[in-house]
């Protein structure tokens, strides 16, 4: 395996990192995009209940807020019962905002080493290329030698950088389309939570 990333030249460990970091980012946006975690099904019916009895004191709320990212929007709301409807559609919007931007944490990152890794491996291909060029004008053609380290250079470095950059990007679109997912079914909460707020108002 050593002898792999060697063959690869310089620009195999920028990949390698890539590919750790990608790791890494895909691991933990898949247990913080769980459905059941950012938008929970039970909250409403769960603040209705509590609304019905009036024992929405700061302690609950806060309980509500920590709860999950659906609950941070919600729990805006609550803060502000009394207030004018658009008040409360205000605040709710606002918390909204900075939830689906904590939703969408390390995606840019991610997009962004789905993109550079191919061009890194292009970049370790052109690289190779050269060395390959090189080794002929010094040593002609008779000497497979004397190419094979441009060749093995081009060739590593494209395998490592497309096998980093498409399972990145792939993960990439899926966790946009899983935020935009649970950005309209958290809007859909709110807009129910909003009707349970006219009703028990």
């Amino acid at each position: 395996m050593f002898e792999l990333l060697k063959a690869g030249g310089f620009l195999i460990w920028p990949i390698l990192l890539c590919s750790v970091i990608s790791l890494a980012i895909i691991l933990e946006r898949s247990l913080a995009l769980k459905a059941s975690d950012v938008a929970p099904p039970e909250l409403l019916d769960r603040i209705r209940r509590h609304l019905k009895k009036g024992n929405l004191d700061s302690s609950t709320i806060n309980d509500i807020e920590e709860n999950s990212p659906l609950g941070k929007v919600l729990a805006a709301g609550l803060r502000n019962p009394n207030q004018h409807r658009v008040v409360i559609k205000e605040s709710i919007e606002e918390a909204g905002r900075h939830v689906v931007h904590d939703l969408e944490k390390h995606l840019p990152t991610l997009g962004t080493i789905a993109n550079i890794t191919p061009l890194l491996g292009l970049l370790g291909t052109v690289i190779g290329m050269i060395k390959v060029f090189s080794a002929i004008t010094t040593f002609g053609v008779g000497d497979p030698q004397a190419l094979a380290e441009g060749i093995s250079e081009a060739l590593v470095t494209t395998a490592a950088g497309l096998s980093v950059g498409i399972p990145s990007l792939l993960f990439y679109r899926y966790f946009r389309s899983k935020v935009n997912s649970l950005t309209v079914d958290m809007e859909q909460q709110a807009l129910k939570f909003m009707k349970i707020l006219q009703r028990e108002g």
